[in-house]
């Protein structure tokens, strides 16, 4: 044991946490989520990803840790015309989806199969919009973002993933500094997890369901084995689908978004920097369990503290978080100079925020890139 696992399962916890966690709110929010039901969301999430982590680690001895899909979050704040209920109806749809993947093999082959740059240019679609919203929210109140701007391009020339920490610390501070703070409750909040009804309707189910099992896999989990992979590992694939769903459909009861394989964070504690003997390194897992389970006592305060912030700094925080991962998505859609044009078009239809016969962009932007894809290669042939 060194102190270099438990500093990095915990910087891993803060990151994946503190970085994302006004999205989280913003999109509970987004589909009218009441305050208490909110808090549960984030308990849920918190509890999920200490329990699958902790399970994970220990049995497969791998640093395999866990986290919420910061791109599904975006995708549900985005998303019009969501309740609590139906938003948990497409949660249960993906985590059902997650553990079909996970028994039936010819599924995840499926998967693996979609084109890459179709993914991530439907991805990039949907982070494009909150990270442009940024620049309207600097426009808008000057004097609460650019200060943030200009402490995130430096601070992450220093440390990306304190970065969006950074941020974070600057924009309460500044926030509490002009008077921009709401009412705050008189008492810390107990953290409690809320039981909310399922609704299954078929719009938001194909509209939003399935975008967010493509974003989920194709984001997450996905990168998150390759990290893995990359760190010498071989990780028993299956296995973790089954784990992350059968964990997603039970906090989706409670308005938690979808579990599943950290991605960037996971990679604090797959490198030498954890543990020199990549034998030792699962013993980041149960670290970052434990940092969960403290997270998710004071989960109902911070969500408060969020929730009481400005409109337009929760927006900042959210569009400056997600510069990163739209990078990447842009960086994989461009890659490929045979699909770039199918991959624009996905991006664009899912930048546009079009909704037809009730169903969202980011279904109608993958269903475009398909199409034009598909009649490029009929082209060739």
């Amino acid at each position: 044991m060194r102190a270099s696992v438990v500093t990095s399962a915990i910087v891993a916890a803060l990151v994946g946490f503190g970085g994302t966690l006004a999205l989280i709110v913003a999109a509970a929010q987004a589909v009218g989520s009441s305050p208490d039901q909110i808090s549960s969301a984030v308990i849920g999430l918190c509890l999920s990803m200490a329990a699958t982590s902790a399970f994970l680690g220990w049995r497969y001895r791998m640093p395999i840790i866990t986290a919420w899909s910061t791109p599904g979050a975006a995708l549900i704040a985005g998303s019009h015309g969501l309740t609590p209920h139906t938003a948990v109806g497409a949660f249960l749809l993906v985590a059902g989806l997650i553990l079909v993947t996970a028994a039936v093999k010819p599924l995840g082959a499926l998967v693996q199969r979609l084109p890459v740059a179709i993914a991530a240019a439907m991805l990039a679609g949907v982070l494009f919009r909150f990270c442009a919203a940024v620049f309207t929210s600097a426009q808008a109140d000057p004097l609460l973002v650019l200060p943030l701007i200009a402490m995130f391009l430096v601070a992450r020339r220093i440390s990306p993933f304190g970065a969006v920490l950074a941020i974070l610390a600057l924009g309460i501070a500044l926030a509490f500094f002009l008077g921009r703070v709401g009412p705050l409750p008189d008492a810390v909040p107990a953290p409690v997890l809320t039981f909310i009804w399922p609704a299954f309707d078929a719009q938001a189910l194909i509209g939003v369901g399935v975008p967010l099992y493509i974003v989920t896999m194709a984001s997450q989990n996905l990168p998150g084995l390759a990290v893995l992979q990359a760190a010498g590992y071989r990780p028993p694939t299956p296995p973790i689908l089954a784990v992350t769903g059968l964990s997603s459909l039970v906090t989706a009861f409670f308005g938690s978004l979808t579990s599943n394989l950290a991605a960037i964070t996971a990679s604090i504690c797959t490198g030498p920097d954890t543990h020199p003997d990549p034998g030792k390194r699962w013993l980041a897992s149960p670290f970052y369990a434990l940092s969960y389970l403290v997270l998710a006592a004071g989960g109902a305060s911070l969500v408060a503290l969020i929730a009481a912030l400005p409109a337009g700094l929760i927006a900042a925080f959210a569009g400056l978080a997600l510069l990163g991962p739209l990078v990447n998505a842009l960086g994989t859609a461009m890659a490929d100079g045979t699909r770039r044009f199918p991959a624009v078009l996905t991006l664009a239809v899912t930048a546009s925020g079009v909704s037809m016969l009730g169903i969202g962009s980011a279904f109608w932007g993958l269903a475009a890139g398909l199409a034009a894809l598909g009649i490029d290669r009929a082209g060739r042939h």
